[in-house]
């Protein structure tokens, strides 16, 4: 490890109190607020033993109650229970909660689906003070981690590893990532099931691409409307198709996939059998994009308008990071000809805007290996549409964030739409050497899209409705009007009582006895309290 640190008093910054963490746990006795307060969830599953290896790693150096297995417990609940917990205190007077939750850091450690989930989770929750999260690499592509300069690579398990991430962590700078809402809708069908295959079982994450309820405020009568969310990527065509059979052999043979390396392998060697390198012979025309949907673009708000797509495209790609397939960078950075000619920028991934590029093959994806190579720019936009031709195919294939599945479409239906729109964004913890770059970088080349400030468009906001600013992932964190009636007349009976000072040698209210003055004073007050109790 190349961090010189005393472990023990390192760890302290990190460091949770578990009656923070644990209602009901006694008050710990706290000199200063950890600098850097963190909750830990780790997939366990994820990266073949590494999960599970990672958890117990955690576990001996962190405070048991902030480190969290996601296959036994869902991170909106975990949060939910933090949160208003946090709220408790900080009614009773506890000086350090507002503190650590102005403070706190989340770490997840999984592929790009497990990471997905946690910024999903935050997202819809729609806490005051949300907290950045920081990305472990633990699955295949990793293109999430990457993007924000934590690595493609596997890490290692043992005490100097994580204590190594953890010193990553504490120096991390802040960035601000846009977050993708999409949408599908269809007629309801009159016999048969249109809902999304997914080639794995996926019991929480927000990339379960599922059909709202028929109480859900989406739901449309005689409709069937699905969601989800991505944040890295949305694709459709034949490379979620090779997606979709890596996941397929993984849950067939799941002793086989221990290994990164070998996972690469194994995925490149099913990009020849699908026939990617040769779809233009195995690969039927009518799943060709053109042929397949209308696509559509909105780049000023209301003003959409028709994308052409060349025949010859099987892939499209709406891309918000630059990383993909394992850390490719597909829109690359136009030279100044094409951005004054095309009105095309760099990928913020802060902008609001989405790169939607086209691969024909896996051939033209290799070009992504060579200096500067790119694929087929095809637009940037802050909505896209694809409007599905009436029985153009009985399915095609689709991917989020590393989660494919497969579509069905029904052959007598001409108003199948899928719809992404840019929803809000989330704050995440980036390395300062990282990737991806902001448009509010001073170094940024331009502003994009015509934009004078990279603000958002307020008509815009106003514009996109409801069912476009959640991911489906959270139920927004509320808290209870009862507290808050408590809240509010507390705070009455303070301000009756004048500026109480409380002394800083203890979270819980606890008496300085060289004071008589601020002895009696809290004596008063928690009177008055038990008074308002009573009542």
């Amino acid at each position: 490890m190349n961090v010189n640190f005393e472990p023990h008093s390192f760890l302290k910054e990190f460091h949770i109190p578990a009656y923070i963490l644990a209602p009901g746990s006694e008050a710990e006795k706290l000199r200063d607020v950890p600098s850097c307060p963190v909750l830990v969830f780790i997939n366990s599953k994820s990266g073949g033993q590494l999960g599970g290896d990672l958890l117990l790693t955690y576990r001996s150096l962190l405070n048991n109650h902030q480190v969290f297995d996601l296959g036994g417990e869902a991170p909106d609940a975990v949060l939910r229970r933090l949160y208003l917990h946090l709220e408790t205190l900080k009614l009773n007077g506890d000086e350090f909660a507002p503190e650590i939750e102005e403070r706190l850091k989340i770490i997840v450690a999984g592929g790009d689906g497990t990471a997905g989930w946690l910024l999903g989770v935050v997202s819809d929750l729609k806490l005051s003070k949300p907290p950045p999260i920081a990305t472990v690499p633990l699955g295949t592509g990793n293109n999430l981690p990457f993007a924000f300069g934590w690595g493609k690579k596997n890490p290692g398990t043992d005490q100097d590893s994580v204590l190594a991430f953890l010193d990553q962590v504490r120096k991390a700078k802040e960035m601000m990532i846009d977050s993708w809402h999409i949408l599908m809708r269809m007629k309801a069908p009159t016999e048969g099931s249109f809902d999304p295959i997914a080639p794995l079982e996926l019991p929480h994450s927000l990339h379960a691409f599922q059909r709202v309820s028929s109480s859900d405020e989406l739901n449309m009568e005689g409709y069937h409307t699905f969601q989800g969310g991505f944040w890295n990527y949305f694709s459709m065509g034949m490379d979620a198709q090779v997606s979709y059979a890596f996941h397929s052999e993984r849950k067939l043979h799941p002793e086989k996939f221990k290994n990164q390396l070998v996972n690469q392998s194994t995925y490149a060697k099913l990009g020849c059998t699908q026939g990617w390198f040769f779809a233009s012979l195995v690969h039927p025309s009518s799943r060709n994009i053109a042929q397949l949907a209308k696509v559509k673009i909105m780049k000023k708000h209301g003003d959409w308008q028709d994308l052409t797509i060349p025949p010859s495209i099987r892939s499209i790609v709406c891309l918000n990071l630059p990383s993909f397939s394992g850390g490719l960078n597909p829109w690359g950075t136009p030279n100044k000809n094409k951005r004054r000619d095309r009105d095309l920028t760099p990928p913020y991934v802060d902008d609001g805007f989405i790169e939607v590029v086209g691969f024909r093959d896996a051939w033209h994806g290799l070009v992504l290996f060579a200096p500067n190579g790119h694929g087929r720019r095809l637009a940037q936009a802050h909505r896209i549409k694809f409007e599905f031709h009436k029985g153009a195919a009985e399915h095609t294939f689709m991917r989020i964030d590393g989660e494919p599945w497969k579509q069905p479409l029904p052959v007598d239906d001409d108003r199948v739409v899928v719809e992404i729109s840019n929803l809000r964004q989330v704050k995440i913890l980036a390395t300062h050497d990282c990737r991806s770059r902001s448009v509010h970088d001073p170094s940024s080349p331009t502003t994009p899209h015509g934009q004078d400030d990279g603000e958002r468009d307020s008509d815009e906001e106003e514009s996109v409705g409801e069912e476009w600013r959640k991911f489906g992932a959270a139920d927004t964190f509320k808290i209870p009007d009862e507290m808050k009636v408590q809240k509010a007349r507390r705070s009455e009976i303070a301000e009756s009582l004048g500026p109480v000072s409380v002394p800083k040698e203890n979270v819980q209210v606890k008496v300085n006895d060289s004071s008589s003055d601020k002895r009696s004073r809290l004596q008063r007050l928690r009177r008055f309290f038990s008074c308002y109790k009573n009542k």
